[in-house]
Order: structure tokens, then sequence, then C-alpha cells
């Protein structure tokens, strides 16, 4: 009895460190949120705490951790990769500095893949980000300054939720990913639990105003019910559709995100709000060192004479954090080489995540799937890769990581 009580509590004590790190990549404890009403030292602790402790129980789990990774083998040169791009960087003890981030994602993914299905990561995903919901309304109503967009900003989006998360896009999109998670929870958990989380999610989706969110909900909700209700029992030929709709769905964000842009750009060059000049300049810039890159961020590390010449390329002197594009700032980081290898990761788990979703009648079973779509719609107009130490490469190598796991995957059939 003892036995099975301590056991309980070793997986409660598990399921509460995850939680915690899920947090801290999603940005809760960052500069623009709980960092500013919690001493810099707690948040320092926090993020050391995550990283050594996922370390230390992947060091446990050693046996497992090999087994996962001779089956990952091209995400571990992805990874060695991105670590080791300091020795060609342009700002190399900039690039040195930040690879701890590299590490602590990996070690962190690696622990969450190797003790946690699907079902339970699912879960686990929803309760992170169902705090982060109750977390962002606190904020907005009892600490504006903190929770809402106020008008001396530089992006001035007066009124706008953003929670704690530091802007209203972040926020959006992490509700984008909790309601797909609530969409997705396994069907023993309360149905009325499963509706309030996801209609939380909606309601601060609208209150953040962020446009893009709108539209990737809309469609990445439309896709998962497209999958549940059209089965075809996992053939191969069905692949091809499902890439299709995929790519349609990507084309779909940027035309329904930037319609009026679009429309008011016929006859000159619509800029969407200034991404495509800035794509223009970053990939230019890339096939003077397409191989390697120019080393993780460093393209636009501060001081970077890069980034101050693609704010200039939109006519401002505003200076960009990020190309706005996960595929143009992943190219930037580890060159065509990188890029390339990311690519058959992706599509081989994509593909692999369609076997599962076929073979299943489980919701949560559709998870891999839904991610894989929402992490490459949400990069055509954001940057959601290797960009600092954030929950979607974390939740990109969990599911990568668990799905390249044998055993679990129906045959496909011609």
């Amino acid at each position: 009895m003892k036995s099975k009580v301590g056991s309980e509590s070793l997986r409660l004590a598990e399921k509460g460190f995850i939680i915690l790190g899920l947090s801290f990549f999603t940005g809760v404890f960052g500069v623009h949120s709980l960092a500013l009403v919690l001493p810099s030292a707690v948040v320092t602790l926090i993020r050391f705490f995550v990283w050594g402790m996922s370390t230390l129980l992947v060091g446990i789990l050693w046996k497992s951790t090999i087994i996962i990774v001779s089956r990952n083998v091209l995400l571990c040169i992805l990874t060695a990769l991105a670590y080791l791009s300091f020795s060609w960087s342009e700002f190399p003890d900039y690039t040195l500095f930040n690879a701890r981030d590299i590490l602590m994602m990996t070690s962190f993914g690696l622990y969450f893949a190797t003790r946690f299905s699907f079902k339970e990561q699912v879960k686990l995903v929803g309760i992170t980000l169902l705090i982060g919901c109750f977390l962002s309304t606190i904020f907005a109503l009892e600490f504006p300054e903190i929770g809402l967009h106020g008008l001396d900003e530089v992006e001035s989006h007066p009124g706008a939720w953003k929670g704690v998360y530091g802007h209203k896009n972040f926020l959006g999109s992490m509700m984008v990913l909790n309601s797909v998670a609530f969409f997705l929870l396994p069907k023993e958990n309360p149905l009325i639990y499963r509706y309030a989380g996801f209609i939380f999610s909606l309601v601060l989706m609208l209150l953040s105003t962020s446009k893009t969110s709108l539209v990737l909900s809309f469609l990445l909700l439309s896709i998962i019910m497209f999958y549940q209700n059209f089965r075809w029992q996992g053939k191969i030929s069905v692949i091809f559709t499902d890439i299709a709709i995929l790519i349609g769905g990507c084309v779909l964000v940027l035309l329904l995100t930037y319609w009026v842009e679009l429309l008011t750009g016929l006859g000159r060059d619509p800029s969407l709000t200034g991404r495509t000049f800035i794509w223009g300049y970053a990939l230019t810039r890339l096939m003077e060192r397409p191989l390697l890159g120019y080393g993780r961020g460093a393209f636009w590390a501060p001081g970077s004479e890069y980034a101050v010449e693609a704010g200039q390329s939109i006519g401002t002197s505003w200076i960009p954090p990020h190309a706005h594009n996960g595929i143009v700032d992943l190219s930037l980081d580890v060159g065509l080489i990188g890029l390339s290898l990311f690519l058959i990761i992706y599509f081989t788990a994509f593909v692999r995540a369609l076997k599962l979703a076929y073979a299943t009648k489980n919701p949560e079973d559709l998870w891999p799937l839904a991610y894989l779509t929402f992490l490459a719609m949400n990069n055509v107009t954001e940057s959601c890769l290797l960009l600092s130490a954030n929950v979607y490469w974390v939740l990109f190598i969990t599911v990568v990581f668990t799905i390249n796991q044998k055993g679990k995957f129906k045959k496909l059939t011609i």
C-alpha cells in the first residue's frame, strides 16, 4: 500500500515538474510577465532547476534515453549543428551563451517523451495553458500595466490583452494551442471541463485581437474535424492529399490574415506589414552563407548590422528581432543543411502522425498530427522554431521523440 502511495506521489511530482517546465517555456516567467513581480533570482532558479532536473532525470533514465536517441539520429544531428553553430557564428559569444537553451529544451523534451504518452502529454499541455489563462486574466484585470498593451509601447495595440506572455500575438498563439489541446482531450475527461477550457481559450484569443491566431484557430480546428470524420484507415495514397491540405492551410493563413493588405496591394508589391521585405533581404543574405548560415541567433543579435539593414529594407529605423518566419530564421541559423534536416524530420514525423491518426478513434491520438500542422502554419508569419527557449521547439522534439518509438503504428497499405 505504501509502495502504491509512494508511486502515485512520485508520478504527481513528475507531472508538477512538467507543468512548471512547460510554463517556463511558454514565457510565463519571461521579462514581460511574472518576472516583473518575482525577484530575478527566483526566475533564474526556475530556469536552472528545470534544466538541471531534466538533465538529471534523463541521465537516470539513460537506457530509455539511448533507445530514443538511437531512433532519432537526424534530430540529434540537427541539435548538435545548432549548438555548435557558435564556431562559425558572426557573434560567437552571443551564440555560445544562448546555446544553453538548446541543451535545456532537448533534455526537457527527451524526458517528457520518455515518461509520458501522447494521452498524458495533451492533458499536461492543457493544464499548463489553462493556468496561463487564469494568470493572464488576473494580470489583465489587476495589473493592466503588465497584462495589457498601452499607448506608450513601440508596437501600440492599446487595450489588447497580452496576459503573462508579453505580447498579444504570443497570448493568441498560446490560446490556439490550448484550444487544440482541450479539443483533443481524452474522452474520460468531464465534458464540462473540456468545453470550459476550450471556450476560455477562445475568449482570450478574441481579447488578444490577434488576427493570425483567430485565422489559425479556425483553420486548424477545421482540419482536425476533417481528419476526425474522414478516416481512410492509413492508405498511403492519402498522404499526398494530407500534405496538400497542410500546404494549403499555410497559404490560407497568409491569405486570410492579410487579405486587406493583399487586396489594397493589387498592382504593387503588398508587403504584409513589411514581412516580405524582411524575408527578401534575409534570403538574399542567406545566399552569401547558404550551407551553415550565420549561427543560431547571430543574424538578429544585438549590434548586428544585418538586423539594422533588415529594418531599413522596410523604410524604418525599427530593428526587427527576427524574420517573422520560422523557416527563414532556421535557414539563417543553420543554413540549408540544417533546413534540409529539419524538413526530413518534420515530414517523417508527419507521415507517422497520419498513421497514428488513421489507426485510432481516440481524440488524443490526433495530438501529434494537430501539433505538427499548428507548427507549420504558425511559422508562416512568426518565428517559432529555434528562437530562444520556447515551448514550440520543446513540443516539436517531444512529439518527434515520442512518435518515433517502435510498435505503435499500423502499416500503410497501398
